[in-house]
Parts: C-alpha cells; sequence; structure tokens
C-alpha cells in the first residue's frame, strides 16, 4: 500500500529547493476539515529560505506538482498547498491492500527481534477478583496484543500478589475462625470474609497485627505449616481466577509472581550496601531518593523482611537476564506512580543501563457510586458477577429482538463480555471513573456491541451477495469508480489510516486510540451502508461496493482482536 505521505514528499522535493524529503514528509498536515483536501503543506518556514511571501510560494509549488497522476486536485489557500488525492488509485490501492492481508492488515515488523514484557491484571490471591481488576488485566491485553500484531516477541506475566504481610493475617485469621469445609466451597469469598474480620477484630486487639506479622516471617522462613496453607490459597485462587479470565479468553505465559523472588533479594539487598546506597533509618534500610525528588525507598523493614521495591528490583534483573527484553511494560494503577519511579531509579542507580527500558503504564481507578471500594471492609463488586450479568442481560435482549444467530450463548457471550471490555477500553486509560450497572450494560451509542453488529452486518451483507461475487471481489479486480462517493471515500480513508492507528497506540500504550477508531469505522460503514444500494443489479457496481464491504469487515475484526474481543459473525 502506498505511504501517500512519504509520495508526497518525494514530489514535494522535486519543487522545493533546500529541504530534504524527510523534512518535507514531517511538515505535511492533515487537514481537519475534509474540504481542505487530504494533505496539505505549510509554506510559512520556507519564507526567510526563498525571501518569498508564503502565499507566492505555495501558489508556485501547487502549479509545479498539480499534475502528478497522483492529485485528483492541487489547490493554494493562502499560504498552504491543498492536496487532493486521486480517488481511484486510492480506492483501488487501499482495497486490495486489506483483501489481500486479511487478518494480517495492520500488521507490522517493527518489533522484529525484539522481546517485550507486558505484565498485568497481577491481583492478590487469598482476595476477590473484582471490578477493580479489569483495569489492568483488559487494558494489559490489548497492549499485549498491540505489540504483538507490531511484530514484537512478547511475554505475558501475571505476577501475582502471592507474597507479603496480608499472608500472615490470613493464616492467622484461618486459624481462628476458619473452617475447611467453606474454604473450599467457596474460597474468595470466605477468605475475604476471613480478612475483613481480622481488621474488624485487630481494630478491638491490636497484638492481632504483631501474631500476624510473626506468622508472615515463619512463612518467609519455609516453616512447612505455614508454608502449606498459604500454598493452599494460591492453589485456591488461582481457580477462580482462571475462570474469569477464562470468560475474558485471556491467558499468561508466566504466572511467577511475588513468591517466585523471594529467595532472590538477598542479591540485591547485598548489591545496594556494596554500591553504598542503603542507609540505616530507625532500624530499617533506605535508599535516600531526597536529590531525585523523591521520599526515601524501605528497601528492608526493622525485622529484616522485605518490600514491594526489594522484590520488584529481583524481577526486573531476572526479566533482563531471562528474557533479554527490549521493553519492560507494567500496567499498574497510577496510585503507583511513586513506587515505580522509586525503583526504577534505584536499578539505574546499581548500574543497569536499561533501567529506562522498564516502562509503567499509569491508569485511572473505578468507584463505586457510593464510594470507593475497600476489600478490608468487604466492600467490592465481584468481576465474575458483572461479566455474568452482561452474558445474561444480552441473552434477554437476543430473545427479546428476536436477533438473527447460530446460538444464541455463544452470541450472548461474545457480546455481553465484549460490551464489558470495550467501554473499559473506549476511555482514556488514565481517566478514573465510577462503576455503574447502567451504563456497563447499556448497549445503545458508541459501544462494543455497535461495532460488533456493524461486522455482523457486513457479514450478512457478504452472504446475501453470494459466493461468486465475494470471490470476484476478493480478487482485486474490481473498478474503483464505483466506490469513489463522498460515504465510500470517508469510511476508505478511515480504513487507510488503520494501520498508522495501530502504531500510535503501541507507542503511547493507549488502546483506547484503537477503539476510538473502529468506532468511527463503524459509523462510517453504516453511513455509507445508508448512502448507497450495495447490492444493485451492475455486477460490475456491485463487485466493487462487496470489495469494500469486505475490507471494512476485515479491518473492524482486527481492530475488535486487538481489545481481545470476538467479532460475531451474525447478531
Amino acid at each position: 500500500m502506498i505511504n501517500y505521505k512519504e509520495k508526497i514528499a518525494e514530489i514535494l522535493s522535486e519543487a522545493v529547493e533546500g529541504l530534504t524529503a524527510e523534512e518535507l514528509r514531517n511538515m505535511i498536515e492533515i487537514p481537519s476539515d475534509k474540504k481542505m483536501g487530504d494533505y496539505a503543506f505549510p509554506c510559512f518556514k520556507l519564507a526567510k529560505v526563498l525571501r518569498k511571501a508564503p502565499p507566492m510560494i505555495a501558489k508556485g509549488i501547487a502549479e509545479k506538482i498539480s499534475e502528478d497522476p497522483v492529485f485528483e486536485k492541487v489547490e493554494q489557500v493562502n499560504a498552504y498547498v491543498n492536496m487532493f488525492l486521486s480517488r481511484d488509485m486510492y480506492v483501488k490501492d487501499t482495497v486490495r491492500e486489506v483483501i489481500e492481508k486479511g487478518d494480517d492488515y495492520g500488521r507490522a515488523d517493527a518489533g522484529k527481534g525484539k522481546t517485550v514484557i507486558v505484565e498485568y491484571s497481577s491481583p492478590n490471591i487469598a482476595k476477590p477478583f473484582h471490578i477493580g481488576h479489569i483495569r489492568s488485566t483488559v487494558i494489559g491485553n490489548s497492549i499485549y496484543k498491540i505489540y504483538d500484531f507490531l511484530g514484537y516477541d512478547t511475554v505475558r506475566i501475571n505476577h501475582l500478589g502471592d507474597y507479603g504481610t496480608q499472608f500472615g493475617k490470613m493464616i492467622c485469621a484461618y486459624r481462628r475462625w476458619g473452617n475447611k469445609e467453606d474454604v473450599i466451597n467457596e474460597p474468595i469469598k470466605t477468605l475475604l470474609s476471613y480478612y475483613t474480620k481480622f481488621h474488624v477484630e485487630a481494630e478491638k486487639d491490636p497484638s492481632l497485627d504483631q501474631e500476624a506479622r510473626d506468622i508472615f516471617a515463619k512463612l518467609e522462613k519455609g516453616e512447612p505449616e505455614e508454608v502449606e496453607l498459604w500454598q493452599w490459597f494460591r492453589d485456591e485462587s488461582l481457580k477462580e481466577f482462571t475462570r474469569v479470565y477464562k470468560m475474558l479468553g485471556i491467558e499468561f505465559d508466566s504466572y511467577a509472581g511475588e513468591s517466585f523472588y523471594s529467595d532472590k533479594m538477598p542479591r540485591f539487598v547485598q548489591e545496594l550496601k556494596d554500591a553504598e546506597l542503603l542507609e540505616e533509618s530507625q532500624g530499617a534500610q533506605i535508599v535516600n531518593l531526597e536529590e531525585y525528588g523523591m521520599s526515601p525507598a524501605l528497601i528492608t523493614k526493622s525485622d529484616g523482611s522485605t518490600l514491594y521495591i526489594t522484590r520488584d528490583i529481583a524481577a526486573a534483573v531476572y526479566r533482563k537476564e531471562t528474557y533479554d527484553f527490549y521493553k519492560n511494560i507494567y500496567v499498574v494503577a497510577s496510585q503507583q506512580n511513586l513506587h515505580f519511579q522509586q525503583w526504577i531509579q534505584i536499578v539505574e542507580l546499581l548500574g543497569y543501563d536499561w533501567a529506562r527500558d522498564c516502562v509503567h503504564v499509569p491508569f485511572g481507578l473505578v468507584s463505586l457510586e457510593d464510594g470507593t471500594m475497600s476489600t478490608r471492609q468487604g466492600r467490592v463488586v465481584f468481576l465474575e458477577d458483572v461479566l455474568n450479568r452482561a452474558v445474561e442481560q444480552t441473552r434477554e435482549i437476543i430473545k427479546e429482538k428476536n436477533v438473527n444467530t447460530d446460538s444464541i450463548d455463544e452470541t450472548a457471550h461474545m457480546v455481553g463480555i465484549g460490551a464489558v471490555m470495550f467501554q473499559e477500553l473506549s476511555n482514556n486509560r488514565i481517566k478514573d471513573y465510577v462503576f455503574s450497572w447502567d451504563k456497563v450494560l447499556n448497549f445503545e451509542g458508541e459501544t462494543g456491541p455497535y461495532v460488533q453488529y456493524t461486522h455482523a452486518r457486513a457479514a450478512s451483507v457478504l452472504r446475501k451477495a453470494g459466493d461468486e461475487i465475494v470471490a470476484k471481489a476478493s480478487s482485486g479486480d474490481i473498478d474503483a469508480a464505483y466506490i469513489t462517493g463522498d460515504s465510500a471515500y470517508e469510511l476508505i480513508r478511515l480504513i487507510y489510516d488503520f494501520p498508522a492507528v495501530v502504531m500510535e497506540a503501541g507507542d503511547k500504550y493507549e488502546p483506547s486510540i484503537v477503539t476510538r477508531h473502529i468506532v468511527d469505522i463503524a459509523q462510517a460503514f453504516n453511513r455509507f451502508y445508508h448512502d448507497e444500494h450495495v447490492l444493485v443489479e451492475d455486477e460490475a457496481e456491485k463487485t466493487a461496493k462487496v470489495a469494500l464491504v469486505i475490507a471494512a469487515k476485515n479491518t473492524i475484526k482486527n481492530g475488535l482482536g486487538l481489545l481481545g474481543i470476538q467479532a460475531p459473525e451474525k447478531m
């Protein structure tokens, strides 16, 4: 497919002296008003070099390049050269490219030979997988898919929260008030009730906190009874988490959590000592980061036990030594901004020159309409409940509207789960939001079901067109003149932009860029479908229009795939 910015830069380089094609390419703009052309070239910067007024320069350039077959029309408007592409060439080239590449349209080899690690989801074991976890889970999964699509060797890591003082609290609560049968029957909800009870009782009896710390110290030392209980809680939690991941269609390459690094931390405590970075503070060991504008980083507590920072340093070095990553991406809430700034700075101070290849991708928080969630108080909305309710409501809508589908259950799952995921990925990731049942289950407007329905509508058009026309359209042997009308052209422009959109989403770690773009494509397709009758009598016209339907369908499917959402053929 022609890279039109590069092509135009080449053409301009023959008409403009003193600037390279690369410099010219960087100056080319895309007008916000489509009436001003497909591309525009501002001439202000050339005034000093050419000693002419910018409008005069623009007029001269427009006259020189207007005869090039790439353009349908070239106009000078004030200091701008406005360029309208040859619609026939643009349309035919784009549609052929999308149809030829199919599921690979938008794929790139930018990451060839480079490994990217994406750490996401990372729930705490023995605690509920609640609606707050969906952010890291689906944003991280989409970033993984985008980087995979861009040609990187990607590694998906679920850094389970399976270590720390909270497990001392959990074991303490289980021993005092627990029941094995209840844990077996409903592990997470039961363990949550114990954890909540611990905090209630600790308010009355502060000695419980010390008891929990002593239990965790035993766990760190590998005492058999504590390790056995911890392992049981971990195994039961993973069963529940895996069930939710299966509903979301999400998998991981590694579940190496915090506990995996427990025997690797002494090396880094020693490295910090050797580098003379450690200072004692009230019996604890810290790294003073004041000169970097940060508060001190606590490395070990006064009792010698380690903290998150120590484990994250160990994990980062392990990953570099194991995977030799190009990027090590952490999809973790913005609450942890300081934590990431601290440990990445410490890794750099230890002399690891790859420290800045560790990238924290923050996101905003989810709260409930009646306030923030609190695991300690037991105020949570379980993610599995949200997904099940979304599927059930979708099933009722399908029955009510008598939707054409081969399997109600399968379609309800695709659309219900897709609705929850799409809503999560439709806004800029850094924004906080309030969870609302009404909003997450609203299928009207710019939603996942709307985009999925558009894909199904395109599939329906192709079924009605018949195999013979679809085969002919798929060959790329079309008369592009039939699909150069305004609504068709706008759709093709958006389809053409899809690969650049994927690249931008990867550069910015921002799946919502893809989400918004496929909403735009879906809306443009529906305008085209409304404005132009696709299945006309004339075979050449029908073939061309069907080719555009195939191109739109492929692009929507690929975009949904990057979000981790399925594209139904019937709906």
